[in-house]
């Protein structure tokens, strides 16, 4: 099976429907803290839910699109990282993630977006990765400075949550800025 490490305790794996019930229950951990963050189709509220989730990303997959990732650390799952959007075609992909309150100021996230930008970027030969994220999302917005990504633009207004609207920040890095930094 298929596992890298991102330190001594905590893996990054593929999240798949057989993980439905694990992953309904990290849900149940996480959903409060990363409702705001994420879009509401992945912010389920059961095993049923969880596993509808789970079977959309594995036929992206199948269809070399979308891709959905969880990070275990001491053998729990507590976030991942994805590919929101994955076009081979025109050499862009959009990467996310997400992480419970527990999984938070251990740098997880950003090796485990490295280690997507690094597949990205040098096994498929994409040229742009994208980042999207809510404006005052300072901890998402940290992460893409960490990667290297140059914040693009700000959308107004472009995220409706609760009956507000907030502003949506665009990051992105080209796959010579990658390279360039990783050398």
């Amino acid at each position: 099976m298929f596992s890298l490490p991102l330190r001594d305790d905590a893996q990054l794996r593929p999240l798949e429907p057989w993980h439905a019930e694990e992953f309904a229950a990290h849900l149940d951990r996480a959903r409060d803290h990363i409702r705001p963050w994420v879009g509401p189709a992945f912010v389920t509220d059961d095993v049923e839910g969880a596993r509808a989730t789970l079977r959309r990303y594995a036929e992206r997959q199948a269809a070399d699109g979308a891709r959905l990732f969880g990070i275990w650390r001491e053998g729990t799952l507590i976030g991942g990282v994805m590919f929101v959007a994955f076009d081979a075609a025109s050499g862009i992909c959009e990467i996310g993630c997400w992480l419970e309150p527990a999984g938070e100021g251990h740098g997880l996230i950003t090796e485990a977006c490295r280690a997507l930008l690094d597949w990205a970027f040098t096994t498929r030969g994409l040229f742009r990765a994208e980042w999207i994220c809510r404006a005052d999302n300072d901890r998402s917005g940290a992460v893409a400075e960490r990667l290297g990504m140059t914040l693009e633009g700000v959308r107004r207004g472009a995220w409706p949550y609760q009956g507000a609207r907030y502003d949506k920040q665009m990051w992105a890095l080209l796959a010579p800025e990658h390279r360039a930094a990783r050398a």
